[in-house]
């Protein structure tokens, strides 16, 4: 068991959330699921038999996902970055995590459809904005400054060029 987990409170769609993420991430999984009995369903005002909280392995990484109603809502100020090695795996994840009704923003962040804050980052972006050249840096960072979804070709020109 790793020694933190993130746990993702959503309104009512947990279950859809975490068949959604172990769908797109490669090495996933749904682990334990516990659903409301009688007495939580009372306590909570949840349907007997929903889903209370799920864990689930999203590239080998633990996580848990709960019902817990409209009070807790995501935001920015908390994101999962995403490491890619090609513009293709960059590509992917832009694509399966904007999709219906996810939002791009700006810098290689989206929001998924569910509001839950991603950052899709190519590998070698550190190695263009912290190479000993700030020249090179500067005009990657310039760059990246100006996409929404990272193109890992236009970061390549603007610190060569």
């Amino acid at each position: 068991m790793q020694k933190i987990t993130p746990f993702l409170c959503f309104d009512d769609n947990a279950e859809e959330a975490v068949n959604y993420y172990t769908s797109i991430f490669k090495n996933s999984k749904i682990g334990t699921i516990f659903r409301y009995d009688e007495a939580g369903a009372a306590a909570s005002g949840r349907p007997k038999g929903s889903l209370m909280t799920a864990s689930f392995q999203l590239n080998g990484r633990e996580f848990i996902a709960l019902n817990g109603g409209p009070v807790f809502k995501f935001t920015e100020a908390v994101s999962f970055v995403v490491n890619c090695e090609s513009q293709e795996e960059v590509d992917y994840y832009w694509e399966k995590l904007t999709a219906n009704g996810g939002a791009e923003s700006m810098c290689g962040w989206l929001k998924d459809k569910f509001g839950l804050s991603w950052q899709i980052v190519p590998t070698v972006l550190n190695k263009y904005l912290t190479d000993k050249d700030t020249k090179k840096s500067q005009r990657a960072m310039q760059a990246m400054l100006q996409m929404k979804k990272i193109i890992i070709a236009d970061l390549e020109k603007a610190f060569n060029s």
